[in-house]
């Protein structure tokens, strides 16, 4: 899939909530009958099918109307195998955003590396107050996370609640979110004379 850089907002449905410790095989599943690992159309169609069968034709609904798809996790998100189907699937499918508690770190890089950007609760009992199917709304989204500010989302389906998240990503990390993933920085940084690191 072709990668876009990060939009000046995100706006979007959480298109599923998960609880803690989800691992990279609740996300895309293993086994023998998958073997679309290098049709990842194919493949996207399985993302999240232990726990919701529904998630990729909500996400795909959600596409069809111009709108990012946002996943909201507990503590320990991405644990497991470090498969990069399960970062890669999800951004085929419009994800922009996880919102967890705390992630695993093999994860969250590979978040980084397909342009998905990886959110942290600053007051974990925020998690409680959103449910699936919330229009989540991420503005100056560039400009923050460029200048290494503190992020607010505002859930538009409770009235504007608004809560704040914040980022552990390095200086390079928010240049390739920025970019829009780890492919488009290299290219950016080719075309601008070297490849950047």
């Amino acid at each position: 899939p072709s990668f876009s850089p990060l939009p000046d907002t995100i706006s979007g449905l959480v298109t599923i909530k998960v609880g803690d410790n989800i691992t990279t095989d609740h996300i895309i599943p293993a086994g023998s009958r998958m073997k679309y690992r290098s049709n990842i159309a194919k493949y996207a169609e399985f993302v999240f099918e232990p726990l919701d069968r529904q998630f990729y034709k909500r996400a795909s609904e959600t596409m069809r109307k111009g709108k990012h798809n946002i996943i909201v996790a507990g503590d320990s998100y991405g644990q497991g195998s470090s498969r990069e189907h399960a970062a890669l699937c999800p951004a085929f499918l419009g994800v922009k955003a996880v919102i967890a508690k705390s992630f695993e770190r093999i994860h969250m890089a590979n978040l980084i590396n397909f342009g998905i950007l990886p959110l942290i609760f600053d007051t974990k009992s925020d998690y409680n107050l959103i449910d699936r199917g919330d229009e989540l709304e991420i503005p100056n989204i560039r400009r923050r996370l460029s200048n290494n500010e503190q992020i607010a989302v505002r859930d538009k389906s409770k009235g504007g609640h608004e809560f704040k998240v914040c980022t552990q990503l390095t200086k390079r990390e928010r240049s390739i979110i920025l970019a829009g993933g780890l492919l488009p920085y290299i290219k950016e940084g080719i075309k601008g004379g070297g490849e950047r690191r």
